[in-house]
């Protein structure tokens, strides 16, 4: 679908036609079920061109407490050898200005304790452990 337009750039007017691409390589975007995600993600390069290789995911063991986020924690709410319930907050992470709750999910005595305020998280990255 071809559209006309009038544009104005410093100072000179000049009449333009616009035309959309719906389909082929123009396209903004990807057809439906196109984009393969089965891959790995390729290691990264840095500025002099040697590749980082991209870390495993990280595995978290039982009774470990992990971050739904990617974000920074803003508190540990419990303190070691804390009794917890199921729904007893045992941190607070912030990303983009929000704040997100992570409750303890099981009732047991928190063992340990991995990260503290200030420190950078990704999903599924262990904050705390519950025996």
């Amino acid at each position: 679908m071809q559209r006309r337009f009038k544009i104005n750039v410093d100072g000179h007017e000049y009449d333009v036609a616009v035309t959309e691409i719906t389909e082929g390589p123009g396209n903004l975007y990807p057809d439906r079920g196109t984009m393969d995600t089965a891959h790995p993600p390729a290691p990264e390069k840095t500025a002099q061109g040697v590749t980082r290789p991209v870390p495993p995911k990280l595995q978290a063991k039982p009774g470990d407490v992990v971050s739904p986020i990617a974000g920074v924690v803003v508190s540990i709410d419990v303190a070691q050898d804390a009794q917890v319930g199921i729904t007893t907050r045992v941190a607070t992470l912030e990303a983009m200005k929000t704040k997100t709750y992570v409750n303890a999910g099981r009732a047991g005595t928190v063992s340990g304790i991995a990260v503290s305020a200030g420190d950078p998280v990704e999903p599924d990255q262990t904050l705390l452990t519950i025996a």
